[in-house]
């Protein structure tokens, strides 16, 4: 028995709409899910983003109450192939890049901010292989 992947990852925003705007219309992430005031949750290749309200998501009982504050970091992986078009990519959106890493065998990946300054990182393929 093992575990295949993370299917899903949360982070915690400040404003659906925001979130919306960001993930969906500059991204290009598509909507599964919105519920006003609670959640919006975005398909990102096999995996899911989900965007919760902390407050709502902290006071329900089904699923189990979830929440965090603060600037969290998650990665999206992107063919080695096409990583440089989706640092340009960033750029033509107006995002700021706000550091770029160089990691083993001479791959880099490279951090932006989301509008709940949320920790976002482009890596390569292979980067974790």
């Amino acid at each position: 028995m093992e575990i295949k992947q993370i299917k899903e990852t949360c982070l915690y925003v400040s404003d659906l709409e925001a979130s919306k705007n960001f993930y969906h219309d500059k991204l290009k992430f598509d909507i599964i899910s919105r519920v006003e005031n609670s959640h919006i949750f975005f398909r990102v290749g096999n995996s899911v983003l989900l965007c919760f309200i902390p407050a709502t998501s902290k006071a329900k009982e089904a699923p189990p109450p979830h929440y965090a504050y603060g600037h969290q970091h998650i990665a999206f992986e992107v063919a080695a192939d096409v990583y440089l078009d989706w640092k340009d990519k960033i750029k033509e959106l107006g995002l700021e890049i706000i550091q770029e890493q160089e990691w083993k065998n001479n791959l880099q990946s490279f951090y932006f901010l989301d509008p709940d300054k949320h920790v976002l990182e482009i890596i390569p393929t292979g980067l974790w292989d």
